[in-house]
Formats: structure tokens, C-alpha cells, sequence
């Protein structure tokens, strides 16, 4: 199992470095086209530059928060919505900055920050990706309104660092009682190849860090539509038990216990 654990680390980190390129778009910054993709299916670019001799910054030069904007997502006229965005880049040590997502980075640590603010623009991209007037709430907050109705104790936003140094946040996580195990849990708006590829990456490179008998969950929002097969199959292959969001009564008495 250690084996098989380590070839997907392995084929992970060759996926990552082979389908990354950069290029220099004016002195002393350099755009990073990274193999993640947003809510488009464009693939997701920061840009970096130096600042001081040895420090860097990077950034998305606004572009997730512009393009939810555009989309018809404002977050400026929502205290809920703010208070969501600070929570889910705070967890990653991402700061923003004129509506950029932005971290600063050292030759040390530049790889996990580099990852950490890629993890942000996901984490805000999928936060926020369905315009107000499509949706009565936002998912995550749906699914946390329904914990609480249903009695389900839980920890929002639990951060972990996996095998080889980066940190993957948790939607919730309920911890263990006398009959069940600890239950972490990701609350997916829309599943497709990259979600899915992401929450399966946190789940794989945390094993180490985690109880042993530790069980993962996978919300699903399929109000628009379910899920494809791939993206519920890709889910059970890894052990994490993908949960429609439409049959979630089915779960509430499994997770209050």
C-alpha cells in the first residue's frame, strides 16, 4: 500500500512539473501558466516577481474576483460573502490585496506557497462560482446551515499538511465519538476532473497525518444536474464516499453520531 501511496505522489509531482510553464511578460515578472483549471476550463495563471533580494510575490492579478464579478457574483455587497472569502484564504495564508489573491514567498518555501495560493483560487473560484441569481445561498453555507440543523457537531475549515509539505484544507471535519471514526469532509459546488482530482490529492497526501481510521466525505451539489459516473467512481477508487446533495437526509443520522 506504502508502494502504491508513493507512485501517485510520484505521478502527481511529474503531472505538475510537466504541464507548468513560464514566461516573461515585462521586467521582473514572469506569468506561471499552472495544469490547474478554473470554472472555464482555462487553465489557472499567477504571476511573479521579486520583491527585495530574496523574497518573491505572487498573484492572480485579480482575475478570480474579477471574474466572479463579471459573472454577476459581487462579493462587495455581502457581509456573508466576505466573511466566507476571508475564511477560506486566511486557512491558506493568502492575503488580498486590491482584490488580488496574493502570497509572499522565499527560495525556501516557495513551492508550498506557490501551491497554497493555487489551493485559494480554487477554494474562492468554487466558493463563489454560481451567480446570486441562480442560487437562494452558497453551498458551503448551505451545507453548514444543514450540520447544524441536523445536529452534527463539526470544525470548519481544518488545515493539515501532507507528506511532502503542503497544506490542504478540510471543509469540516466531525470528530470521533464513542461509535465512529473522525470524518473529514469537502463540500463540492461543482464536481468535475479538477475538484475531484483536488479533494482526491488532499485525501491521498494527508494519510499520514490523519487517524488511520479516519473515513472522508464528499458533499456533492447536484441541483444543476448529477455528477458524472467518472467523478463518483474516481471518489470510492480513493475511499472517500461521495454524498449527493439532494439525498443528504439519507446521511444526517450517520454523521451526528
Amino acid at each position: 500500500m506504502i508502494d502504491e501511496i508513493q507512485k501517485l505522489i510520484d505521478g502527481y509531482l511529474v503531472w505538475l512539473r510537466d504541464n507548468t510553464s513560464v514566461r516573461e511578460i515585462q521586467h521582473g515578472w514572469v506569468e506561471m501558466t499552472t495544469p490547474y483549471l478554473d470554472r472555464h476550463n482555462d487553465h489557472l495563471q499567477i504571476y511573479v516577481g521579486k520583491e527585495g533580494k530574496n523574497e518573491y510575490v505572487l498573484t492572480d492579478d485579480g482575475y478570480i474576483i474579477a471574474d466572479l464579478e463579471q459573472s454577476g457574483c459581487s462579493l462587495s455587497n455581502s457581509e456573508k460573502r466576505q466573511t466566507l472569502l476571508q475564511t477560506a484564504i486566511n486557512g491558506l495564508g493568502v492575503k488580498l490585496v486590491d482584490n488580488q489573491l496574493q502570497v509572499s514567498a522565499s527560495k525556501q518555501n516557495f513551492a508550498s506557497r506557490k501551491h497554497s495560493l493555487i489551493q485559494a483560487m480554487l477554494a474562492v473560484n468554487d466558493l463563489f462560482c454560481l451567480a446570486a441569481p441562480n442560487v437562494a445561498s452558497l453551498f458551503l453555507e448551505d451545507v453548514a446551515v444543514w450540520m447544524d440543523a441536523s445536529n452534527i457537531r463539526y470544525t470548519q475549515r481544518y488545515k493539515l499538511t501532507g507528506k511532502i509539505g503542503y497544506d490542504h484544507v478540510f471543509d469540516f471535519v466531525v470528530p470521533k465519538s464513542s461509535t465512529r471514526p473522525e470524518r473529514f469532509i469537502q463540500a463540492i459546488n461543482h464536481a468535475n476532473k479538477e475538484t475531484t482530482s483536488n479533494s482526491v490529492w488532499a485525501w491521498v497526501d494527508t494519510e499520514d497525518v490523519r487517524p488511520p481510521s479516519s473515513l472522508a466525505y464528499v458533499f456533492i451539489n447536484d441541483t444543476e444536474g448529477a455528477p458524472g459516473l467518472t467523478v463518483l467512481d474516481a471518489y470510492r477508487k480513493y475511499e472517500m464516499r461521495p454524498l449527493l446533495w439532494s439525498h443528504r437526509e439519507e446521511f444526517a443520522a450517520e454523521l451526528a453520531t
